[in-house]
Formats: structure tokens, sequence, C-alpha cells
């Protein structure tokens, strides 16, 4: 990796820590304002439809301000993906730092977090998008590491077959929860007022997650990994 490379992930380190304490931040002042009981499930959420809405385009922004300041720091594509899962991966790692800093939240590695709004709530173990995060920067290492020694990179099919069916299985392990609730329920008939429906705000209110898809998540780390292998034999070959 040449010194611009690494100059960059300083930068992008820097930036994604200070990103991370400002959405930590945002959080703390919300947990005080609308969750008196924390965030220990069941939510005792006290939050108005319009604060949701707010919260719901903050998190977009969020997600905007990642895929910026990767697309603005390369000019090759597969280098602008790899600094942003890194900025991602920084940001979503000291997140939890900084709230377990000044609220001594969560618990444990293991302890249910309310991980994204979009488009309904994702919950999953904390240690769930950290171990993604962890493998988010090593991918995004080795993909800046040989894009500097090569004109251009690219991922096999086997690798996009990793990649994408790792997402997929990961995202379905943190949608499931809810998204059973909203589908088993009917409540998909009037999705884009779930925010003012009585009586899925009374359920949610009172749900407690019991068991996660251990299997699914490591056959999706186990796929990522997968990938990632098959990257580094491929270019380090050559």
């Amino acid at each position: 990796m040449n010194k611009e490379s690494k100059r960059k992930f300083w930068i992008i380190t820097i930036y994604a820590i200070a990103m991370a304490f400002l959405e930590s931040a945002v959080v703390i002042y919300i947990r005080e304002l609308y969750y008196k009981g924390g965030f220990n499930f069941p939510l005792e959420m006290n939050v108005n439809p319009f604060i949701m809405n707010v919260e719901w385009v903050r998190e977009i922004a969020t997600i905007v301000m990642l895929v910026a300041i990767g697309y603005m720091t390369s000019k090759k594509s597969y280098e602008k993906f790899a600094y942003f899962i890194y900025a991602f991966a920084i940001w979503d790692i000291f997140y939890y730092v900084f709230l377990k800093l000044v609220i001594d939240w969560p618990s444990s590695l293991l302890t249910w977090d309310l991980l994204f709004l979009i488009p309904w709530s994702w919950l999953g173990p904390v240690i769930t998008p950290l171990i993604c995060s962890l493998l988010f920067i090593v991918l995004a290492f080795l993909i800046v590491n040989y894009s500097d020694s090569r004109k251009n990179i690219k991922f096999s099919v086997l690798e996009w077959i990793c990649f994408i069916g790792a997402g997929i299985l990961v995202l379905y392990t943190w949608l499931y929860d809810y998204g059973s609730i909203i589908f088993s329920n009917g409540f998909y008939k009037s999705f884009l007022t779930l925010s003012t429906n009585s009586e899925f705000i009374a359920i949610t209110s009172k749900y407690v997650p019991t068991s996660y898809n251990w299997f699914l998540f490591c056959i999706a780390i186990i796929l990522t990994i997968i990938g990632i292998c098959s990257f580094y034999k491929r270019y380090r070959n050559r």
C-alpha cells in the first residue's frame, strides 16, 4: 500500500470516529427524551410520528455522508467502495465505543440493539454488526492494497456470489423480528402509516426478542470469509 492510500485511511479514520461520536451523541439525546426505560427491550418509546420521520431521514443522511466520503476519496470504483465500507466500519465500531464510555451501554456484546429503521426496525445482538465491520476493514485494506499495484481489480463471480449472499442472509436475520410482526399481522397493508398505527405500536412496545438466527449469520460470515480469501489468493499469486 502506498503512502497516499495510507494517508487517506488515516483521514477517513479521523472523520469516521468524529462522525461516530456525533451519532452516539444524537442517540443519547433521543434516549433521554423518548426512551425513559433506556435501550433495553421492551422498548418504552414515546416518539411522535414527526420525530420518527425526522429520524428516518437522519439515518439516510448518515449513509449518504459515508458514501460521499468514499466517492470523493478515489477515482477507481472498487477503491470508492473500499473507502466507503472502511468509513462505515470505523463509524459503526466507535459508535458503540462512545455509547459504552458515556452511558455504559451496551452491558455486553450480546445485548440486543435497534440497529436501523429503514424500511423497518432492524434488531440484533451488538456483536453482529461489529463482526461485519471487522470484515469490512479487512476487505477494504485488501482492495486498496492490490489496487495500488494494479490498474484494475475486480471481484470474481464466486466472490460476488459470496458477498451478495452473505449480505442477504445478514439482513434477513436483522429484519426478521419486526418483519414477522408486520407480515403475520397484516400491517404491510398500511405500511406507510405504521408510525401512527396504535395496534402496531402496542405490539412492538411490548416486544422482547428472544432468539437470534446465529445459524444463518454464521453461514453469512463463512461466505464473506470465503469471498475475502478468494480475492486475497487471486491477487497475491499475481
